[in-house]
């Protein structure tokens, strides 16, 4: 069993780096990468305790894209070398564009008179990158909203009462970027980009002729007939594939490492052919 789509507390996830792949451990898998939101910051750590639990590891990122359609497009960066220069240099300028858009937020949060402040964020986010998921952990604590599926709905999401705009890099930047930076690049949970199948095949065909090298077939909310009808995309523009939880700990309770809500299996020839298709590029 494996997963290669998991966040800790560097970003967006409530495991830290280390913890996660003790978490890892204890579930079985047998490879997992970590994947956090447009930062790099927990994989060292996470790679050590990968290192003395044997269990395979895949140092990753997640990164945001502009996308015009009705989703969201986030694309997966495998096999990274993440003391990369330009790689670091890029998630810095996100790291400080989302730490503004937090403040505007909070802003927007405190003019519709709740009671919320950066300070609480940082608290609560321990270090790690401030998102969206912890101010909706402080609302649902103050009792403003019930859960986090209220939060978004009222406050938090897209086109809501506080949302800002995310900063996201071009599809094409991004794709570069981790290709500089020695990696394979897979476009994320295309359920998520919310098309229709030839709306979906045209922006696949798209993002191929840019760089694409995988697309992750296997993923929580894909339904069979999805994930069938994403192999039948990677057959068709010479894509591998990936695939993960997306887990995020207790922010995403309902989804378990290596399993999500307990309908997911990633076959572990994924992992290996990803990390063959790494290494040929590698000597390359």
């Amino acid at each position: 069993m494996i997963d290669l789509h998991t966040h800790s507390t560097a970003s967006d996830g409530t495991l830290t780096p280390g913890d996660l792949i003790k978490e890892a451990k204890k579930a079985g898998l047998s490879a997992i990468a970590l994947t956090d939101h447009d930062t790099v910051a927990g994989l060292a750590e996470a790679q050590e305790m990968a290192q003395s639990l044997q269990i395979a590891f895949v140092p990753g990122v997640e990164i945001s894209v502009k996308f015009e359609g009705p989703g969201h497009c986030h694309l997966l960066g495998y096999f990274i070398d993440y003391e990369n220069g330009v790689l670091k240099e890029t998630l810095a300028s996100l790291h400080e564009a989302r730490a503004k858009r937090n403040i505007l937020m909070v802003e927007k949060l405190k003019s519709l008179g709740i009671d919320i402040s950066i300070e609480e964020l940082e608290k609560m986010a321990e270090g790690g990158e401030i998102g969206r998921p912890h101010m909706a952990k402080i609302l649902v604590q103050k009792g403003i909203v019930k859960d986090f599926d209220e939060a978004f709905e009222k406050y938090l999401g897209k086109g809501k009462l506080a949302y800002v705009p995310k900063a996201r890099l071009e599809a094409e930047e991004a794709i570069k970027i981790i290709h500089k930076a020695g990696g394979l690049v897979s476009l994320a949970h295309p359920y998520y980009l919310g098309l229709d199948e030839d709306a979906l095949i045209s922006y696949v065909a798209g993002l191929k002729n840019k760089g694409l090298d995988a697309i992750e077939a296997y993923y929580t909310d894909h339904d069979k007939a999805f994930t069938q009808f994403c192999l039948e995309l990677a057959q068709r523009f010479s894509l591998l594939v990936s695939g993960g939880s997306d887990f995020h700990g207790t922010n995403k309770p309902e989804i378990k490492l290596g399993v999500g809500k307990g309908n997911l299996r990633v076959p572990i020839e994924v992992y290996e052919r990803l990390l063959e298709a790494w290494k040929v590029r590698a000597q390359a």
